[in-house]
């Protein structure tokens, strides 16, 4: 079974200033987990699509419960890999991410930032999250902590990105 997390919300500023943020996020105030950005492959294709491939290296804390079950340095970080696909004609960022060396969590997220038709100054973003577990007998509630650190860390991630906005 999968947990699954959607949300939909404007941001307060156009496309072009959420686009130019989003490579600015990190450091911010708000993301202090965040160790590492790196960009490890970046490509323009021919219809003019940037595809960028970054992986991130974030701490991360495993709730008390978890830390009696799992080893030690399973909770010291955890490498996030992010896809991007910018489609400047159509005025769409997307963002694939997902962590590479939890096996016990799979956190999958899907974010579209698009411009808002209706609202020029205003940008939608469409956000998904998968999160799953294999571990037999504590996979429920792994994914309901995962659900909910998920849920949470959005408020910090929206939180860095408007930080990021405001710098531009």
């Amino acid at each position: 079974m999968v947990k699954y997390f959607f949300s939909e919300l404007d941001i307060k500023s156009t496309w072009d200033q959420v686009f130019s943020a989003f490579w600015q996020r990190y450091p911010n105030p708000f993301s202090k987990h965040v160790l590492t950005e790196d960009v490890v492959y970046r490509e323009v294709t021919q219809d003019d699509r940037l595809l960028t491939r970054r992986l991130l290296t974030k701490t991360n804390r495993l709730p008390r419960w978890a830390e009696r079950v799992f080893p030690s340095n399973l909770g010291r970080s955890v490498y996030i890999v992010e896809d991007s696909i910018v489609d400047p004609k159509n005025c769409t960022l997307t963002t694939f991410t997902w962590n590479v060396n939890h096996a016990t969590l799979m956190v999958e997220e899907r974010c579209v930032y698009r411009m808002n038709c209706e609202r020029p100054a205003c940008t939608q973003l469409r956000r998904e999250a998968w999160i799953s577990s294999a571990v037999f007998g504590f996979s429920r509630a792994i994914q309901e902590f995962g659900l909910a650190r998920f849920k949470s860390n959005q408020v910090k991630t929206m939180k860095g990105l408007e930080y990021a906005l405001s710098n531009l």
